[in-house]
C-alpha cells in the first residue's frame, strides 16, 4: 500500500468516526494549516471541552475537526484494523508452515 492510499484511508477513517472537513481555501486557513504539524493529530481545549484537529495539507488540503468522541471511534477503529492485520498475518505464517516442502528441500 503506498503512503498516499495510506492518507486516503486515514481520511476515510476519520470521516468514518465523525470528523469534519474544513478545506483550507483561503490564504488565513492556509496560514493556519501550515502551522500545525502534518498528518498528525493536535488536541486543543475549547472552553471545557477538548477538540482533535488532523491537517492534511497533501490529499484534501484541509484541517479535520472532531470531538473526544469522534477521536475514541477512529482510535477504537485503528485498532480493531490492527488487530484483524495481525490475524491475518498469523493465519497467513500458520497456512504456509502446514505446507509440504517436499522437493524443495
Amino acid at each position: 500500500m503506498s503512503p498516499q492510499q495510506r492518507v486516503e484511508d486515514k481520511e476515510d477513517l476519520l470521516a468514518a468516526a465523525g470528523f469534519a472537513a474544513r478545506p483550507a481555501n483561503t490564504p488565513q486557513r492556509q496560514a493556519m494549516l501550515r502551522r500545525l504539524p502534518p498528518d498528525r493529530f493536535v488536541q486543543r481545549a475549547r472552553g471545557n471541552q477538548f477538540v482533535y484537529l488532523f491537517a492534511d495539507p497533501l490529499v484534501c488540503n484541509c484541517l479535520c475537526i472532531g470531538d473526544q468522541a469522534a477521536y475514541g471511534r477512529y482510535r477504537q477503529e485503528v485498532l480493531q484494523r490492527q488487530i484483524a492485520n495481525e490475524q491475518m498475518m498469523a493465519a497467513q505464517m500458520n497456512e504456509d508452515a502446514a505446507w509440504d516442502w517436499g522437493w524443495w528441500y
